[in-house]
């Protein structure tokens, strides 16, 4: 597909001015038909949205999966206004387009630090509201046409979201949910999909508590989720998951120690591992402030896995 499976950081300037568009071409917020009350979602003309450059894909079938990403970039701003959210959206689609080549916006949906709700991809807002298709984003690579992404402004490795954006959040992510039919254990974050810091490790362990208060505003009981998550490895890290790790590595072939320390000789091959399968470079926008590569995460542990070895198998011994 032409747009390449990756989120990214805010970056790029404003072409468009936010004067004039306060109040005129917003879309409301509404009801569904059934189920979750739709959040006040501010559409692609609402914020000045682009062109796309390409045709937007439109698949004849519902995402498995909705996931949750950062932005990374400008980082965790004091400006909750609703101009600056369509400033931040202005940005990231300038971003998208001009720097990574794309034809639009990458993720369906932007929720910034105010709690304001855009539309990013051209025509998200049109097909969620249907309920049976899926609008084929770029922000989980390899995994684009089972995921709808909402990218949430800010940087949430150390620090915890605003109340506000989690307030947006979990009435966003229930309401896909109610629209699609997606029950909570289907709530991910994009370090699920991808060997990358994103969501933050303060938001992503807060996953769980999401899917909570949406499994109450969809009425269902709370969510169980039954296997364990692939841990995310990174250089420095420390530990019994490193030297799991590192057995696997050497019976792949590679020489490096067995210490339970990520050093250089480990992230050099775990980023062998990648380029050989071909998996996706920078696919977070939080490359742009840490460098990424040999990350550890849930696209590489299956790959050195021992032969007849399962992932639940797997997870389960990471996990302890």
């Amino acid at each position: 597909m032409a747009d390449f499976d990756r989120r990214t950081a805010l970056k790029g300037g404003l072409t468009v001015s936010a004067v004039g568009l306060l109040g005129t071409t917003t879309i409301s917020a509404a009801n569904a038909a059934s189920g979750v009350p739709e959040p006040q979602i501010h559409g692609t003309a609402a914020w000045g949205a682009r062109p796309p450059s390409g045709t937007i894909e439109v698949q004849n079938h519902k995402p498995t999966y909705i996931v949750v990403h950062h932005t990374v970039e400008p980082g965790n701003v004091t400006d909750y206004t609703l101009e600056h959210a369509f400033w931040a959206s202005r940005s990231i689609q300038n971003f998208h387009m001009d720097t990574r080549g794309w034809i639009d916006t990458g993720q369906q949906f932007t929720n910034s630090r105010g709690g304001h709700l855009t539309e990013g991809r051209h025509r998200s807002l049109e097909v969620l509201r249907g309920g049976t298709r899926h609008v084929l984003g770029a922000n989980v690579g390899n995994n684009n046409s089972t995921c709808i992404g909402i990218e949430n402004e800010g940087l949430y490795s150390t620090e915890d979201v605003t109340p506000a954006l989690w307030d947006s959040l979990v009435k966003m992510v229930a309401y896909i949910a109610s629209q699609y039919g997606i029950k909570p254990e289907f709530i991910k974050g994009h370090r699920d999909f991808n060997s990358t810091e994103c969501p933050g490790t303060v938001l992503y362990n807060r996953l769980p508590e999401l899917r909570t208060a949406v499994g109450k505003l969809l009425g269902t009981a709370s969510p169980k989720v039954d296997v364990p998550e692939w841990p995310l490895l990174k250089p420095g890290d420390t530990g019994p998951q490193v030297r799991v790790a590192q057995e696997l590595l050497r019976e792949s072939g590679f020489a490096v120690p067995v210490d339970g320390v990520f050093g250089k000789s480990t992230k050099d091959a775990v980023a062998e591992v990648s380029a050989r399968n071909g998996l996706e470079r920078d696919t977070c926008g939080a490359t742009a402030v840490t460098d990424e590569t040999g990350f550890l995460g849930s696209d590489v542990w299956p790959l050195i896995a021992r032969p007849g070895t399962g992932s639940r198998a797997l997870k389960a011994q990471l996990a302890g």
